[in-house]
């Protein structure tokens, strides 16, 4: 049955010169389009064809595809091959992908073929696509955007050969493919983290549907040419996809229900019983009630088995980012959380659903919780406790505030200088500055009188006039503060 199916993959990807060799090798009619030929040629393979025929289609095959993988069939007659060729379909299986569904598998994992003598490699394929193959692919089409998508795709996957668990997608080194004789695009290399590193394409699953010949009679081709490496090998898949959108995702995480609360309530308890053998020991834990992803509230909390902290992340966030980038990395704890380990935790849902005014709560020993609040929401709390009216107690109290006796308060951080600039000034009456005004007066007179009764003295008995302009001066001022000065000190007592 295997090499049935074998050789009809090779026969359909024979061209119409091949097919008319064929098909005049086995005396049938070779006349006629491709999809008469192919079909003639595949109702010969059907009737069941003489050895000598299945040699013809190896031998056209090979002509064909000169580096085409060497089958156990064509081992038997081919001694002079090295044993250590790889299988033809090993063993491999490839980890399932969250947001495709696969439908089919078009070409199932194989072994691109590595000849240890020569470095750059290329392999050829071929499949074909059956009637219901098309129409689901066709039906699929999406021409609302600025691009032509598909909801079914045809999708190539690499990984490497290993047998031992479900294998991630990886490239092998500088990866060439081409369908049906136009090249693939390819995901862009990443920058290098380090100098002097060679950069590396992320290994992602390929869309090769645009070039995809949408036809029950026309095979379809793929090129495949890369570097080989000693030591490691690489196969390669094709495999007929349904896209799925996020919404879908977290509708079946909610299908497969909610947590039970007691999980996590036990694994609370777990981890706050005290070790007798730690001086150290943990009586609370806190947790928050934010999506360490978007920092906003969580709607769905969810969080990997394979995690043993507590802490939630927003399942809907989540799942939205890794519909863009494929990662399924805990934000945690940076472990792997990948989408089939993703469960609905139950406690946090009823904390969620009970406690609606704070961000943040704490685990007992008990396995109970309480909210954390900020001191000012406990006081707003406790103001409003038993139903008293908060606006009723700031009243009162801020009419007993103004009955009180203001109390100064002295800022020992400032000097006498900076007090005595910040106080404002006294206002004083309007005699005071009349009787500063007359007693500087006053002491003026007082002044001027004590310095010319000397020199008046002085010249007295004198025939000749005072000596100097400045003790005639001095004599006339005092004679006038004689005058003036009992005026003033009247007018100074009315006043």
């Amino acid at each position: 049955m295997a090499e049935s199916a074998e050789l009809k993959q090779m026969v359909m990807s024979l061209r119409v010169s091949e097919l008319q060799v064929l098909l005049g090798y086995a005396g049938r009619n070779k006349h006629g389009r491709k999809h008469e030929l192919l079909t003639k040629a595949l109702h010969l393979l059907k009737a069941g064809c003489s050895p000598a025929v299945q040699m013809k289609i190896k031998e056209l095959y090979r002509r064909r595809f000169p580096t085409k993988m060497v089958s156990p069939v064509d081992l038997l007659s081919l001694p002079h091959l090295p044993s250590a060729l790889h299988p033809v379909h090993p063993d491999v299986k490839l980890q399932r992908l969250p947001f495709y569904d696969m439908l089919d598998e078009l070409i199932k994992p194989t072994s691109l073929a590595s000849d240890n003598s020569q470095r750059f490699q290329e392999a050829c394929y071929a499949f074909a696509l059956t009637p219901q193959q098309v129409q689901q692919i066709s039906s699929s089409m999406d021409i609302s955007g600025t691009k032509c998508d598909f909801a079914v795709q045809v999708q190539l996957r690499f990984c490497l050969s290993e047998t031992s668990c479900p294998q991630e997608d990886h490239f092998p080194p500088n990866l060439c493919v081409k369908v049906n004789g136009k090249p693939c695009n390819l995901p862009g290399y990443l920058p290098p983290t380090k100098n002097g590193v060679e950069p590396k394409r992320p290994s992602r699953p390929i869309n090769i549907t645009s070039l995809v010949r949408l036809s029950t009679t026309v095979p379809n081709t793929i090129v495949v040419s890369w570097t080989s490496e000693i030591g490691r090998s690489f196969s390669m898949a094709v495999y007929l996809v349904r896209q799925q959108s996020s919404a879908v995702l977290l509708q079946r995480l909610r299908a497969k229900g909610i947590r039970n609360p007691d999980h996590s309530r036990a694994l609370i308890k777990e981890k706050l019983t005290a070790d007798p053998e730690s001086e150290i020991a943990t009586t609370s834990l806190r947790v928050s009630l934010l999506c360490p992803l978007g920092k906003m509230r969580l709607t769905i909390p969810c969080r990997s088995v394979t995690c043993s902290h507590l802490q939630c992340f927003d399942a809907t966030l989540y799942i939205q980012m890794n519909e863009k980038k494929p990662t399924w990395v805990c934000p945690v704890c940076d472990k792997k959380a990948p989408y089939e380990h993703l469960i609905i935790d139950g406690l946090f849902m009823e904390i969620l659903s009970s406690c609606s005014d704070c961000d943040e709560i704490q685990f007992k020993e008990d396995g109970n919780w309480c909210p954390m609040r900020s001191k000012k929401e406990v006081q707003e709390v406790s103001a409003s406790y038993n139903g008293v009216d908060t606006g009723r107690i700031f009243t009162s109290q801020k009419r007993s505030n103004d009955n009180k006796k203001k109390v100064d308060v002295i800022d020992l951080t400032l000097d006498s200088s900076s007090e005595e600039e910040d106080e404002p000034p006294m206002k004083r009456p309007l005699v005071f500055f009349v009787v500063q005004y007359y007693m500087g007066y006053i002491a003026f007179m007082k002044q001027l009188l004590v310095m010319s009764l000397p020199l008046f003295f002085k010249n007295r008995g004198s025939d000749r006039p005072l000596a100097t302009a400045r003790g005639r001066s001095h004599c006339a001022n005092a004679a006038v503060a004689l005058v003036l000065v009992p005026n003033c000190i009247g007018s100074i007592d009315n006043r």
